[in-house]
């Protein structure tokens, strides 16, 4: 919305650095963190009082989380508030890449929160049934997939690009679009499997948000594409943007939720963020990337997936519990030990993921 100050950059010269992703992007962190820390006691305490009980404890979970009884879940309220507020007022609202990626954050929030409400009102970890959530979760993200296939340029529009190998391009043609939705909804699930410990969830998403912002600039940049070797889309630098907000809601909501959290992100969080990275990823065209950056949320979500596999296959179980986090709670590490060894974890695959910018 801001950008069009720069139109009187003629008469106001100084109105001339709306012009800049960058300057935008740094915009749109500190507004969105503003945003977070001026309404979150407000949405924190509405929830409190209307949630009761708050989010409901799994019985068979570790002991510890017991103590965390009462406290109020759906904290991804304040998280989208923050980013949706300020990407409408510092991104440019005439790029479709904008429009989508805040579409698939609104549409997977509100499955989120729907899940979030039913748990809430039943006091049960059940909520919408498995196979009604992906139904929905896939035709946002087919949607989604759609008119990024559209208003790409062909063929490349449609094509899966490869890390380290410049010149290997595969044209997905039309099932380029269950390819991307898969990506999309994958990614919104592996950031909702890792949300299960004060502060797991939101530094990882940080850091891959951080990454990506990189990525969508320069591959939004001619120039620097160019010099990188990597693929120009054109359009995604935008995306910059978005992505620093996404890193101001995170910082003012790690404030409240940081051990012993006043809320819990719930699915209403997590699946909007995993969603929105995974429709950033898709646009850029650096959706194999997506999988090394956001390793973490790959090993979250495999862990779950062998566990169930293996013990319907034999009746035994490969972990303790899955997501994998609680194998290691059962197996004696404190939580503060488990979110700060997967912070790191993930600042290292960051660093992997960022080094096929240039090792082509």
């Amino acid at each position: 919305m801001l950008t069009w100050l720069a139109s009187v950059a003629a008469d106001f010269p100084a109105f001339n650095v709306f012009r800049y992703i960058t300057f935008r992007t740094g915009g749109a962190l500190i507004t969105s963190a503003l945003i977070v820390f001026m309404f979150g006691p407000m949405i924190i305490n509405s929830l409190r009082v209307r949630q009761g009980k708050g989010q409901p404890i799994r019985a068979d979970g570790p002991q510890t989380h017991f103590k965390k009884a009462g406290t109020p879940t759906m904290g991804g309220l304040m998280i989208i508030s923050g980013i949706v507020g300020s990407s409408l007022l510092w991104a440019n609202l005439s790029s479709v890449y904008v429009w989508v990626v805040l579409m698939v954050t609104l549409g997977f929030g509100a499955i989120g929160f729907y899940d979030d409400y039913k748990k809430v009102t039943k006091q049960s970890h059940l909520g919408i049934s498995g196979k009604m959530r992906l139904l929905l979760e896939f035709l946002i993200a087919g949607l989604a997939a759609t008119i990024i296939m559209q208003n790409g340029q062909a063929p490349f529009s449609s094509s899966l690009t490869f890390p380290f190998i410049k010149d290997l391009i595969i044209n997905l043609s039309i099932f380029f679009i269950p390819f991307a939705a898969f990506v999309i909804v994958g990614a919104g699930n592996a950031v909702n499997l890792t949300d299960g410990l004060d502060g797991l969830a939101i530094v990882p998403v940080m850091i891959a948000a951080a990454s990506f912002g990189v990525i969508a600039y320069l591959s939004g940049n001619a120039v620097f594409a160019d010099y990188l070797q990597i693929h120009f889309t054109p359009g995604t630098g935008e995306l910059a943007v978005v992505l620093g907000a996404v890193i101001g809601a995170g910082l003012g909501f790690l404030w409240f939720n940081a051990p012993p959290a006043a809320i819990f992100m719930g699915d209403t969080g997590s699946l909007a963020l995993g969603g929105l990275i995974g429709t950033v990823a898709v646009a850029a065209k650096h959706e194999i990337v997506l999988a090394i950056i956001g390793g973490l949320f790959v090993m979250e979500a495999l862990s779950v997936i062998i566990q169930v596999a293996v013990f319907k296959m034999t009746g035994k179980r490969v972990f303790l519990m899955a997501p994998i986090h609680h194998h290691f709670e059962k197996m004696g590490w404190t939580e503060s030990q488990i979110v700060i060894r997967f912070w790191i974890i993930a600042v290292i695959l960051a660093l992997i993921g960022l080094s096929t910018l240039k090792l082509r």
